[in-house]
């Protein structure tokens, strides 16, 4: 005689097995602090079926085993933290593609994924020290990470000639290119958001300038998996950039809302897509 589940007993596993996944994805991102950036979403849905998985195993081992004994746990926490940091090898391994040389850069020319900038600080007009300047940078990241990333040229003029950083490095008191990525990346955290900075990689490059070497600053940017906000003075109403084209360009208020519900969605299944798509986006950046 087959004895049928009561439906209880069904309703009540789902959130059950929600709330497991939910503390065992936090176990595995506490473990793997610092080796797998993953979102909550991502990770809850990865650690509900390696907790499944775990289950399994550990009925095929001992079918007598109880749901809460320690194997039962240890295999389906095991699997769990396993199962996301796998993910993560995989999504860090389409994130690390060879990047292109800045000379190719130069030489292809500006694009949706591609932007030169002469300076990053000095208005080359005035010969001054602009804060105009340090926006205009902070809002073309903002505005790759918003997008499908891209890659920030700094000391190449509008066709692709290096100027190099000497006009940059002129108004600081130690002029050198470690003071110089502190500078850029207090700028970022400061308009942008430290969650923000953390996706943006910065390099000093040689470049062929013809009399001699000249270094400029490579600053690419990875997609963001949620919406980056740039925040121009204290006190300011945040304004969202995209990419557009060869061009940044501003939202406004309803545009803002309409791109952020179609790019991160905010159900689960989702989410999760959205975060799959940040690490393919990324694997196609320049």
């Amino acid at each position: 005689m087959t004895r049928e589940v009561p439906l209880w007993t069904v309703a009540l596993s789902l959130p059950i097995s929600l709330i497991v996944a939910w503390v065992f994805s936090g176990i595995a991102r506490w473990l793997l602090r610092g080796r797998a950036r993953l979102g909550a979403a991502t990770a809850i849905v990865i650690s509900l079926l390696g907790t499944s998985l775990g289950l399994l195993i550990a009925g095929w081992i001992d079918p007598a085993a109880h749901l809460w004994g320690l194997l039962t746990v240890a295999l389906a926490l095991g699997f769990s933290v396993a199962g996301i940091a796998g993910y993560a090898a995989i999504a860090a391994h389409f994130q690390t593609q060879p990047q292109t040389p800045v000379a190719d850069l130069l030489a292809a020319g500006e694009s949706d994924r591609v932007e030169f900038k002469s300076t990053a600080r000095v208005n080359l007009r005035t010969g001054e020290k602009d804060p105009r300047m340090e926006q205009i940078i902070a809002k073309t990241i903002a505005a790759f990470l918003n997008a499908d990333g891209g890659t920030l040229v700094v000391g190449v003029d509008d066709a692709g000639s290096p100027l190099g950083l000497d006009a940059d490095l002129a108004v600081m008191k130690a002029p050198d290119l470690d003071r110089y990525e502190l500078w850029l990346r207090d700028l970022l955290t400061v308009d942008l958001g430290q969650n923000a900075a953390a996706l943006v990689k910065v390099e000093f490059p040689e470049v062929d300038g013809g009399d001699a070497p000249r270094p400029v600053c490579r600053i690419s940017c990875r997609p963001s998996p949620r919406p980056v906000y740039l925040r121009a003075a204290k006190g300011a109403a945040p304004e969202f950039w995209v990419r557009s084209g060869n061009s940044t360009r501003q939202l406004s208020v309803d545009d803002a809302t309409e791109y952020v519900m179609h790019r991160w969605p905010l159900n689960l299944g989702s989410s999760l897509a959205a975060q799959l798509l940040a690490a393919v986006r990324f694997s196609d950046a320049r």
